[in-house]
Parts: C-alpha cells; sequence; structure tokens
C-alpha cells in the first residue's frame, strides 16, 4: 500500500506529465492534447487516421460492434470490466475470430478506461440505469461516447449527458444501427415521391423476441433498476426512431401507450413486456408500434401514403443482405449481398470514427437520440397513467 506522510500525493495529470519526459515527440503530443477535449479534438483531426476505441463493459453486444470496429478500419485500445480477468477473458475470446494486430490493453476497472492516454472514443454497453454516470465521466475527459440504447432511464438525465459532451467538445451518438443503412436513402426517395407515393398517412412497426426460461428474473431486462423501461427501451426504441426519421425529426403532438404485460426480477416494479402505443402528428399523421419479449421473433416496418406503400420486412435486422428487403406498392428489391465491411453496424462506427477526425461535431444525432428518449418516456407515462400524453409545446 502506497504511503504518502508530508507530502501531497501525486495527481493523474502530475504523473502524466512526468511521463511525458520519457517519450518520444509523437506520443507527447498525444499526451498533451488528451489534457484538452478541444485541443485532443484539433489534434485527432491533424494526426489520426484510425480512431482508438475503448469498450467501458463485457455485454454481448460489445462484441458485436468490437467486430464492427476492426472491419471499419479503426482499432479497439482497451476493454475494461469490474476486473481485468472478465475484460481478459473477452479480448481472448473476440480476438481468435476478429483479430487486432497488436492486442488491446484488459483493464480491471471502467476509471482506468476512462483516464487512458491511449483511447479516443468510448463505446458504452453497460446497463442503462448505470450509464449516466459513465456518459458523463467520459465526457469530462474528453472522451467522444457510443451509447447503448436507450440512453438513459429518463429525458432529463439524458440532457444531462448531452449537455456534458456539449460543455466538453465530445461527440455523442446511440448506437441504433439501422441508421446507417444506405436502405434509408432509397425509402426517402420513395417517401417523398408523390406521384407513386403521395402523402403520408400511416407509420406502422413491429419488434419482438420471444424470451425463454428464466429471463424474467435472470436477464437484465427484467430488472427495473437497470432497464426500467423493459420492452420499449430495448425494442420499442427502433420503432420510435424509424417514425421519427419518417417524419423528418417532428415530434408527435401526443403520444399513448398501453402495458400489455409487465414482469421482472422485482415484483414491486414489474418493468413492460408487452407494449403498445400510438403517436398522432400534425396533418392527421399517425403511427403504431408493438414490441414484446413474449412474441415470436419479428421486426419489420409499414409506411402508407395517399397513393401507395413501402413494406420493410426486416428495418431493424437485414436478414439476407447488407441493405435488406424494400418493397414499394409490391415491388420487392434486395441486392442480396452480405459484405462485413458494407453491415449497418460496420457504417456506424465508420461513420462516427470519420466524424471525430474531421475535427467536426454532429450536431443531429445527440438531438435524435433525445427525441426519442422523449416520446419512449411519454409512451411510458401515458400508459402508467391511462391517459393521453401531449407534447405540443
Amino acid at each position: 500500500m502506497s504511503c504518502w506522510i508530508g507530502f501531497a500525493r501525486p495527481s493523474l495529470e502530475h504523473n502524466r506529465l512526468i511521463e511525458l519526459n520519457s517519450l518520444n515527440k509523437q506520443k507527447r503530443d498525444v499526451l498533451r492534447h488528451s489534457f484538452n477535449p478541444i485541443n485532443n479534438l484539433t489534434y485527432l483531426t491533424n494526426h489520426m487516421t484510425k480512431l482508438r476505441w475503448g469498450i467501458l463493459g463485457t455485454a454481448n453486444i460489445a462484441r458485436k460492434n468490437w467486430r464492427s470496429i476492426l472491419h471499419s478500419g479503426n482499432i479497439v485500445t482497451a476493454v475494461a470490466s469490474r476486473n481485468s480477468r472478465r475484460s481478459r477473458q473477452f479480448i481472448e475470446e473476440c480476438q481468435k475470430e476478429h483479430p487486432f494486430e497488436t492486442l488491446p490493453a484488459a483493464l480491471g476497472s471502467y476509471e482506468e478506461l476512462i483516464e487512458s492516454p491511449n483511447v479516443d472514443a468510448i463505446y458504452i454497453p453497460v446497463p442503462t440505469g448505470l450509464r449516466k454516470e459513465w456518459v458523463i465521466r467520459a465526457a469530462k475527459a474528453g472522451k467522444h461516447i457510443l451509447s447503448e440504447k436507450p440512453c438513459g432511464t429518463n429525458v432529463a438525465d439524458v440532457r444531462e449527458m448531452i449537455d456534458a459532451c456539449q460543455r466538453h467538445h465530445v461527440q455523442f451518438m446511440d448506437g441504433v444501427m439501422f441508421m446507417h443503412n444506405p436502405r434509408l436513402e432509397r425509402i426517402r426517395a420513395a417517401l417523398d415521391d408523390q406521384a407513386k407515393f403521395g402523402n403520408l398517412k400511416r407509420i406502422t412497426s413491429h419488434f419482438s423476441f420471444l424470451s425463454t426460461g428464466d429471463f424474467h428474473l435472470a436477464n437484465i431486462r427484467g430488472a427495473a433498476s437497470l432497464e426500467p423501461l423493459g420492452c420499449l427501451g430495448d425494442l420499442g426504441w427502433y420503432s420510435i426512431r424509424f417514425t421519427l426519421w419518417a417524419m423528418n425529426w417532428k415530434l408527435p403532438l401526443e403520444v399513448s401507450g398501453r402495458i400489455l404485460s409487465q414482469t421482472g426480477s422485482d415484483a414491486a416494479r414489474p418493468v413492460p413486456f408487452d407494449f403498445s402505443a400510438e403517436l398522432l402528428f400534425e396533418r392527421d399523421i399517425s403511427a403504431g408500434f408493438f414490441c414484446s419479449f413474449l412474441s415470436v421473433s419479428s421486426d419489420w416496418a409499414i409506411a402508407t401514403g395517399t397513393n401507395g406503400t413501402i413494406r420493410l420486412p426486416d428495418f431493424v435486422h437485414p436478414r439476407k443482405s447488407n441493405l435488406g428487403a424494400i418493397d414499394i406498392n409490391g415491388t420487392v428489391t434486395d441486392d442480396l449481398v452480405m459484405n462485413p465491411q458494407a453491415a449497418q453496424e460496420v457504417n456506424m462506427i465508420r461513420a462516427f470514427s470519420t466524424q471525430v477526425l474531421s475535427g467536426k461535431l454532429n450536431e443531429d444525432w445527440p438531438d435524435w437520440a433525445l427525441k426519442t428518449q422523449i416520446v419512449a418516456n411519454a409512451c411510458l407515462d401515458a400508459a402508467r397513467a391511462g391517459k393521453v400524453v401531449s407534447l405540443h409545446s
């Protein structure tokens, strides 16, 4: 155990400055600029060609983004868990299937990752109930942040997270992979086609999977303290996001919701396992969605206009290709190409990394995340209150 008697314990910055004397010029520049988020962004723009990622937590979804970081041409430099044994095991398993040239560091605490001078951006897949603290701490350390969804347990927390990122000049994005699928460009063109589609009238979507066994007790998605939005946050988030995107990011005037089934590990605080909602927009446009942990695996979306219909049989997870199928007025197209470098999750990492390395922050990404959180929480509030919730300001 270290003991400091009669002297102030050296600060982290003091220790890092001492280390500068023994490093070459390039490494000195990296560390100096990492003290200040604005300088760090400038340094990345001028000197880096690959973004150095850290993964905070070893959730299963992190394995997919490990692979995506590799295929995007960027690098994972460190993985952190509550103990180094778990992060080491995660790295070993991922490295076997999708190896980086340099083995990432296995860290035994989240704090080590946030303080690391070898990390530019952090992917944060920890449970929603824990996420706010680590997003804010990472932002204060000048790290750019890719957050799992839902971003937070409530709107106030997400505003605080985004404000911290803006204050410290770091990028924030939530990990909605389908937003980076080129298919959206074709869908937008179809929505804007007055002759074939007309005016948008209705958006309907569904996202579900069938949980088995003691899922409601053993999985964190059944724990109110960790995932209080239940299936609404885990699955409904995608339906809300697609709807807002189709509506060019206009919020609904009012929402209603219904918890069709609820359960969880805490009987006193059950979370939604079956949920449906209705959203009413201007010009009499409406949207409805259903999300569930208790129904067969399915994800589809339909947009109905005055002249036509657009159907997506796999709007969240394309099944037969990177692009996914599109049915426009009965004509189905799908390129049926599976290229790991072109998957939507790889596009997401590539877009984030390119944005950070450009030296400019994308202000739309955090705004989209906040609007999705606003609608999700409004739907849950409406369901619990048994009445319509107005979002019209």
